[in-house]
């Protein structure tokens, strides 16, 4: 089991190198050039970790071109509030984060939305195949549900409609901005679902007709108290929402609108890259660290509703 006082979350020189081996498993990466014809620059003048490119001569360090560039947080507290948050089944509050790391509760939040940010997964391939089976559902989600979740309008409240892989469980959950309808989910299902695949959802109309596009469409009526037939259920999916809704009730609390898909894709990237899947706490946060190049976050955009 991790510690959290181990070198790396208590020394920044270790964070450093912890980092490096995951970035640059053969030497330094120019982010500029792509170019490994590159001298690491020592001595009392240069900061720690500065290395130059002998080929576009800029100068760099691992973090440069990632969420982690031109933070003044130490980098063994980034690499803490990433392992804490990747341990934490519900997740974390950015108010914990500001006691345990000694930070302010600003920057706390804004280390937790940049974490969230390298937790947005890349693979956009199709969920399921030949033989595969995955379950699809929808849930509401209103910032006022938080306080007083059964007296919500459904109106009111976002809608979220999540899939589970159950060959490899991995989990994919979108803010769903257009109306619950037949063709509207089926262009979801079509780009994220591959059709030799067994499409397993709840009664709900709007699955029935892109459902006969796929290898076999099976649904349980919840309306008539019906969870399980076999193997034809939807309690994988439900599960995940579960941990969700008690993540945002419990541990977050509150919450901006514009935010909610980076707190999806902070469930799905844990829910994904669980136990169960044979991924511990250690190579659950090494994942998120490697998903931190390339996706510089400045606070301007955290704030934006670019993700609502």
């Amino acid at each position: 089991m991790t510690s959290i006082y181990e070198p790396r979350f208590t020394d920044a020189e270790k964070a450093r190198e912890h980092l490096e081996a995951l970035h640059w498993p053969h030497g330094p990466v120019c982010p500029h050039c792509k170019s490994m014809n590159a001298t690491r620059l020592e001595g009392g003048k240069h900061r720690p970790g500065l290395v130059q490119c002998n080929d576009c001569r800029k100068q760099f360090t691992v973090t440069v071109g990632t969420v982690f560039e031109r933070s003044k947080v130490p980098l063994h507290k980034w690499l803490l509030a990433t392992h804490l948050m990747c341990a934490s089944k519900k997740g974390i509050s950015a108010h914990q984060l500001h006691r345990m790391l000694g930070v302010t509760y600003k920057t706390a939040w804004f280390m937790s939305h940049r974490i969230r940010e390298a937790m947005l997964s890349d693979d956009d391939s199709p969920m399921g195949g030949e033989g595969g089976a995955v379950e699809v559902d929808e849930t509401y989600f209103g910032k006022d549900q938080l306080a007083k979740p059964s007296r919500l309008p459904i109106r009111n409240m976002n809608k979220i409609v999540s899939l589970v892989d159950r060959a490899t469980g991995r989990s994919v959950s979108i803010v769903f901005t257009d109306e619950l309808n037949a063709e509207n989910i089926a262009k979801l299902l079509y780009t994220r679902i591959d059709r030799k695949s067994r499409l397993i959802t709840d009664e709900a109309h709007f699955y029935k007709r892109p459902g006969k596009q796929f290898a076999k469409h099976e649904s349980v009526s919840h309306a008539r108290k019906e969870y399980a037939r076999g193997d034809v259920t939807t309690n994988t999916i439900e599960g995940f929402f579960g941990i969700f809704k008690r993540g945002m009730r419990g541990i977050y609390q509150h919450f901006g609108q514009q935010h909610l898909a980076r707190y999806l894709a902070e469930f799905d990237f844990r829910y994904t890259n669980r136990i169960a899947n044979g991924v511990d706490d250690a190579v659950r946060a090494d994942l998120a660290l490697k998903g931190i190049k390339g996706k510089r976050l400045t606070y301007r955009r955290t704030n934006s509703a670019a993700l609502a």
